[in-house]
């Protein structure tokens, strides 16, 4: 059975990226938010930011970085819904590359990010409501194979 924390998760339509011009535009995650939160989560690893890549098209997601003595750790944060993710490397795509977030990660939570952990982005489709999604949508999400929460939300279809 799947975790509470995964089968509460519910994904509004738009949450792939993919929209069409009836449907209105998508909501846009705010980025200074985004900014100020990673700074503040600078702060509290001790460390500094590293590169900030704002969302581009295709791609669903703005990556940023904090570098810290123990290396650097890569975030994401998906440009309509406020969800952020971590990862070790960068990549314009991801399925299961994610891992646990940092202690510090706390500081997006009190910024009004939800942080994502691994277990969540990881878990299947079949696991999260997906009953908002459109039905082009669902042809995007057949058409690359995609079988996970965060494969789905982190992506840079085409």
């Amino acid at each position: 059975m799947a975790d509470d924390k995964t089968t509460g998760f519910s994904l509004p339509r738009g949450a792939t990226g993919f929209h069409w011009p009836k449907d209105g535009s998508l909501p846009e995650t705010d980025l200074r938010a985004f900014r100020g939160a990673l700074y503040a989560a600078a702060r509290a690893a001790g460390g500094k930011v590293g590169e900030v890549e704002e969302q581009a098209y295709p791609r669903t997601f703005h990556t940023a970085s904090v570098v810290e003595d123990a290396g650097e750790h890569i975030i994401l944060c998906h440009a309509h819904q406020p969800w952020v993710a971590f990862t070790q490397v960068r990549r314009d795509w991801y399925s299961e590359e994610f891992v646990a977030p940092p202690p510090w990660a706390c500081t997006f939570a009190h910024a009004g990010f939800l942080v994502l952990d691994r277990e969540q982005l990881t878990a299947p489709l079949a696991d999260v409501d997906t009953s908002d999604l459109s039905q082009g949508e669902w042809r995007q999400i057949r058409f690359y194979g995609i079988t996970t929460l965060g494969g789905v939300i982190f992506n840079a279809w085409d």
